[in-house]
């Protein structure tokens, strides 16, 4: 489980969880790019990950409690889950995203998955968080019209390429 906190203050204990500007990469990647695996988020990293610097937030968040790691056997690939704790985290990366369309300059490919979620709200969030439940834990799917948010932010970024 998580080493304790320097304090008891719940923003210095998040912040010594997943505070780090490559652990919300990586987690950001696993949950909106689909990348599951350490080839894959290495390879699909637009800000240039370091293999050993992703070794090391992949082996944080797995004792931080916010990835699993399967156990892979001989020759095969290990596929790295989110946890609940990592999942409710789609608000805060949408409030993140939504502070930066504002403030900071972005790219048409890059923000139009923020643009998404900011226009989508709550609603849309525990939409998505329902969607990553039956991906990373094996929750039931639920029913929906339409395609699923997944689907809409994929769209999205592949039209925007």
């Amino acid at each position: 489980m998580a080493e304790p906190a320097r304090s008891g203050c719940p923003i210095n204990a998040a912040v010594e969880a997943f505070g780090d500007s490559w652990s919300l990469l990586v987690l950001r990647d696993i949950m909106f790019g689909t990348r599951r695996y350490f080839r894959e988020l290495l390879a699909g990293s637009e800000e240039g990950i370091a293999s050993n610097i992703l070794a090391d937030r992949l082996k944080r968040l797995v004792k931080a409690g916010l990835l699993t790691r399967e156990d892979a056997g001989p020759g095969k690939r290990a596929a790295y889950s989110l946890t609940e704790a990592s999942i409710q985290l789609v608000p805060v990366f949408a409030h993140l995203g939504a502070w930066g369309l504002e403030h900071r300059p972005t790219t048409e490919r890059l923000r139009v998955r923020a643009e998404l979620l900011a226009a989508g709200g709550p609603e849309l969030w525990s939409e998505f968080m329902a969607e990553l439940r039956v991906v990373h834990l094996g929750a039931p799917a639920p029913e929906k019209d339409g395609p699923g948010v997944l689907q809409r932010l994929a769209a999205a970024y592949e039209a925007a390429l």
